[in-house]
Formats: structure tokens, C-alpha cells, sequence
């Protein structure tokens, strides 16, 4: 009797505390994010040099691949796309309010530390590359009919990536996850409208990426 209690209690406490992800293993994620732009502009130039834009949030899914080097050190390759709008801050284009909207594509590769693979609590930090993509650009209704035909081009860009995350095991291959990410993401965007010429705005996006999600390892 002693000993079957003995193996119950041994079994328990092995369900209780899931294994830690080891080398070569993959761990896959998905979250649910809100991308919120820091985003820093120039002014709309030639004609609005002292106008500058917003641009806004957007929710959207992640999937993210982790492959384990060692039990401490992984890569990470995050994929996830949003749609954001671009309006004016100010004056003529602050009336005109959404100028234009875009769908951003961010494909970023982190290496990361993690700190304690065994533990009930498994706290990372990452840091990285991202190539950002900027497609299916469009100029708003109001922009066109305060402009003219406008045709919208957003330049991509490198940057840097910071991450910090915690995965919280629920089974043996299960976990919750929380990760936020700072991206560095720069571009140029050009307005040629038939009614005022050929505009131009630098705007630095430096978006938080603040994600919830599951993941299971394989």
C-alpha cells in the first residue's frame, strides 16, 4: 500500500511540473496582439511641411516558431501582419483627417536568453532583426476628393528588435504565454496627387507589440 501511495504522489508531482523545453525541441505560439505605433513624423513636404501624421492601432493575430539550441538559448521567427491608417495631425490635412491606409508585414528573427527552462515560471528576453514590408497602400476617400487620383507608395525597411516574454506551463506540452516586443520600423511614404503634386512624409513607426496567447511544444 505504501508503495502504490508512494508511486501516486510520484506521478502527481510530474503532472504538476512540466518538463522544460530542451535542445532541438520547437515551441509554437499563438497570440493575439495590439501593434501600437510610437510613431514620430515629418512634415508633409513640399506643401504641408509643418503638418505631421498620426497613425493608428490595429489587433490582429501572431504565429511564432521557436527552436531550442540549447535549454537557455533559442531562436525565435515572429509572423504576423496588421493594417494600420495614416491621418493628419493638423491644419489642411488635420480637416481631411485619414490620408491613407496600408497593411504592414514585419517578419522578425530574435535570438533569445531564457532564463529558467525548468521552472514553474519561464521569464526571456530576445533581441533581433526585422525586414518590414508595406503593401496594398491606398489613399482615403476624403484624400482623393480633397487631392484628386492619389497613388500611395510606403518604402520598406531594416530594423532592430527587443523582446521580453514569460511562458507559464499548463501541461506537459502546453503553456500560456505574455510577450511584448519593440520594433524599429522607418519609412517614406510618397503621395502623387494629381491636384497638389508629389508629397512626401518620413514617419518612424517604433511600434510596442503587447501579445497573449498558448503555445505548445513539439
Amino acid at each position: 500500500m505504501y508503495r502504490r501511495i508512494m508511486i501516486a504522489l510520484t506521478a502527481t508531482a510530474t503532472v504538476a511540473a512540466p518538463a522544460a523545453a530542451a535542445q532541438g525541441d520547437v515551441l509554437v505560439r499563438v497570440r493575439g496582439i495590439i501593434v501600437a505605433p510610437n510613431e514620430r513624423s515629418s512634415g508633409i513636404a513640399p506643401a504641408f511641411s509643418g503638418e505631421k501624421v498620426k497613425v493608428s492601432n490595429s489587433i490582429m493575430p501572431e504565429v511564432d516558431f521557436t527552436y531550442m539550441l540549447t535549454p537557455n538559448i533559442a531562436t525565435e521567427l515572429i509572423l504576423a501582419t496588421t493594417k494600420h491608417k495614416a491621418s493628419g495631425r493638423t491644419g489642411t490635412t488635420g480637416t481631411i483627417g485619414k490620408l491613407a491606409s496600408t497593411w504592414v508585414l514585419p517578419p522578425t528573427l530574435t535570438l533569445q536568453y531564457h532564463f529558467a527552462p525548468d521552472a514553474k515560471v519561464r521569464p526571456y528576453v530576445g533581441a533581433g532583426l526585422n525586414y518590414t514590408i508595406f503593401y496594398s497602400e491606398k489613399a482615403s476617400r476624403n484624400l482623393v476628393t480633397a487631392a484628386g487620383k492619389t497613388n500611395v507608395r510606403m518604402k520598406s525597411s531594416f530594423g532592430y528588435a527587443l523582446q521580453a516574454g514569460v511562458d507559464v506551463p499548463l501541461t506537459e506540452r502546453t503553456f500560456m504565454n505574455f510577450d511584448v516586443k519593440y520594433i524599429d520600423i522607418d519609412t517614406t511614404t510618397r503621395l502623387a496627387t494629381t491636384a497638389i503634386g508629389t508629397q512626401r512624409v518620413r514617419v518612424h513607426l517604433d511600434p510596442f507589440v503587447v501579445g497573449v496567447g498558448f503555445g505548445m511544444r513539439f
